[in-house]
């Protein structure tokens, strides 16, 4: 009966790398020399590195064909928006340009008329600041701000409140709404570490407040305009530490963020990187070094180890100047990869050095490399298939980055095993040479009288005896696990402790699995001195209990004069407005406003064209609306919106369950 073979795919595999040895040994400088060439020659595509260009954050590291995204273009397509003229953050499907300011009493209350005269001086700096171009033009605030009414968005409600009336009795407001002029102002968000009093009607007495947000909305429309708001807040982040010196500020402490502090503290911090690959680089190479140096000049692989470390570092530099040439983007996670390519091509090298130190030193250089080859095959070539795949599977995912990061690691994982088995096998036959000349050397007779000479004692070898054809070189921490760890690790006592230790990692190990906390926490992404992580202590400490305003978009086309449409309407809304996280008192619906001014007009709200023709009078009152609601032009309502307030949702936990 025929015995069933295992080895149907490491024979042949060893045969092939077996011949591909016996060449490399042949011709060493063409296999050295080719990968050279080819990466002088992809090298070149490191040109197309991105230098200044800006990375866009939410389309590399948010997922594809997300249905946020989705929801986001129908808004865009179905609601209009002119930030010059009548802005509202609450009806922005985008992120705005913004700079925002978090102001925190050093007393029990900011609610004193000397510390809002000091926010208020603040204020002034900030709105007066200005950018001086090279031409001499100046970008000056009220130039690039978001606009209500032909004026800047007030960057504080309560502060713009008691600056137009220094008198504003600061110890009997309302919140998180008060009026003012008739006009509801809205504070939630605006106003942190609140202490409230008694209840009247759907308000609460303010009795102190902590800190207080300031934001300076900026015209985010494409082109121009766009382009002058970013360029004043780099002004502003560039100022804002002179600013705070000058003011002299004593009664507050203030921290600042803009809108776009997270991409450029993103890529301040990876940029951190790029000093530690001369560093890592030159330590593995100490490392591989100090691992391979051998007092025997024979068995010494000191060089070998060096060079191992260098293919690597060419393959990372023909994988990535590929990569560009074809027009892959470079986010900027790609640059921790030649950390892991570095890892994967030591290691392969220091099993081709092991491999080799097992060869015999009387056999040549062909025969050396062809044994090399044959016994490292199968296992240098299924870790790089697995790794590869790993990676090339990687780039099935929904995130950009993701992907973009899988396809650069993956390609470099596929050069630098070329490079193990071509350039770097090629100097392991060239340093054999080296071998081969300083054994003879050591071969040649003394003279009777002649005693040791001191280069063969640097070779530590004895004068009267050469090395055995069959002698292998043993490691001292060969040595150490054969002779010690070996038998301790076995015996009966260790077995028990091992296996005891290794239950306690799986409990712990299941016990962590189940304390991952959700999220992303964006203090994370910044260097540790960076000027946004006091900025979201300071947010997450007073500004943690009102979460963002959503919007509830009814994209069909509905009779709105029908009661019955309107009561299935209310009752969807007020499902939302019950949950634990939603502040029923903070929605804002046009069709509830409408209702009530057709009411008190005294008009019948269920008829179509009372209903249809009180519109435009309605929308004149209250123009914002005019934002909400889209009117076809054979007068349908074809989609319109309203907003609730999200409450607690500080984490992402509480952000999860909201949705």
């Amino acid at each position: 009966r025929p015995r069933c073979h295992t080895d149907c795919l490491e024979t042949p595999l060893s045969r092939t790398f077996g011949r591909l040895g016996w060449e490399v040994g042949s011709h060493p400088w063409i296999f050295l020399l080719a990968p050279m060439v080819l990466t002088a020659a992809l090298g070149t595509g490191l040109i197309y590195l991105p230098k200044d260009e800006e990375e866009n954050l939410e389309e590399q590291y948010t997922p594809i064909g997300s249905p946020a995204k989705a929801e986001r273009r129908f808004v865009q397509g179905h609601f209009t928006a002119n930030d010059s003229y009548r802005f509202s953050i609450s009806r922005k499907s985008t992120e705005v340009n913004f700079a925002c300011i978090l102001a925190v009493s050093n007393t029990a209350s900011l609610l004193e008329q000397e510390i809002l005269e000091e926010i208020s001086r603040l204020d002034d700096v900030v709105q007066n600041l200005y950018v001086t171009e090279e031409n001499g033009t100046q970008i000056r605030y009220s130039q690039v701000c978001a606009k209500n009414q032909g004026l800047c968005v007030p960057s504080n409600p309560l502060l713009s409140a008691w600056q137009m009336n220094k008198n504003l009795d600061l110890r009997n407001l309302p919140f998180p709404i008060f009026s003012q002029a008739g006009q509801p102002i809205y504070l939630a968000g605006t106003i942190g570490g609140t202490f409230l009093g008694k209840r009247t009607g759907m308000a609460q007495l303010l009795m102190k407040a902590k800190a207080m947000r300031l934001l300076y909305y900026l015209q985010t429309e494409d082109g121009e305009v766009n382009e002058l708001s970013k360029r004043w807040l780099i002004h502003f982040l560039n100022q804002f530490s002179n600013i705070e010196r000058s003011l002299a500020l004593e009664k507050i402490q203030v921290v600042y963020f803009t809108s776009l502090s997270r991409q450029l503290e993103f890529e301040a911090t990876s940029m951190t990187v790029i000093p530690l690959f001369h560093l890592a680089y030159l330590l593995i190479i100490l490392f591989a070094i100090t691992s391979c140096y051998r007092c025997d000049c024979v068995r010494n692989k000191m060089w070998a180890a060096a060079f191992g470390v260098i293919s690597a570092a060419l393959a990372v530099v023909s994988g990535f100047g590929l990569m560009l040439y074809i027009g892959v983007p470079f986010v900027i996670i790609v640059a921790n990869s030649p950390f892991l390519i570095l890892g994967v091509g030591v290691d392969d090298m220091f099993i081709m050095i092991s491999a080799w130190q097992k060869t015999s030193l009387m056999d040549n250089i062909k025969q050396r490399l062809s044994s090399v080859y044959s016994k490292v095959a199968v296992s240098i070539t299924i870790t790089t298939i697995t790794n590869v795949l790993a990676f090339y599977t990687g780039i099935m995912t929904s995130f950009r980055s993701v992907q973009y990061f899988c396809i650069y690691t993956g390609t470099t994982l596929l050069f630098c095993y070329f490079y193990n088995i071509t350039c770097f096998g090629a100097f392991m036959a060239l340093d054999g040479k080296r071998e081969v000349v300083c054994l003879r050397w050591l071969k040649k007779p003394e003279t009777p009288n002649q005693k040791c000479s001191s280069l063969k004692r640097s070779c530590c070898l004895p004068c009267d005896s050469l090395p055995d054809e069959q002698e292998t070189d043993v490691h001292p921490m060969n040595l150490f696990f054969r002779d010690y760890f070996g038998p301790f690790l076995t015996s009966t006592e260790s077995k028990f402790f091992v296996v005891l230790i290794y239950i306690l990692y799986i409990i712990s190990s299941i016990y962590g699995c189940f304390q991952v906390q959700e999220g992303l926490d964006l203090r994370n992404l910044a260097s540790d001195d960076s000027y946004i992580t006091p900025y979201f202590n300071v947010e997450e400490e007073y500004f943690s209990d009102y979460g963002p305003r959503v919007m509830v978009i009814v994209t069909e086309t509905l009779d709105y004069w029908d009661q019955d449409a309107r009561r299935k309407l209310e009752i969807c809304l007020a499902d939302l407005e019950n949950s634990d996280y939603v502040d029923k008192n903070l929605t804002e619906f046009w069709l509830r406003e409408y209702v009530q001014y057709m009411e008190n007009n005294r008009q019948d709200v269920n008829d179509k064209d009372t209903f249809m023709n009180g519109l435009p009078n309605f929308l004149t009152h209250f123009p914002l609306f005019v934002y909400d609601i889209n009117i076809s032009s054979s007068h349908e309502i074809i989609a319109s919106r309203g907003f609730i307030q999200t409450t607690g949702v500080s984490s992402s936990t509480n952000k999860k369950m909201m949705l």
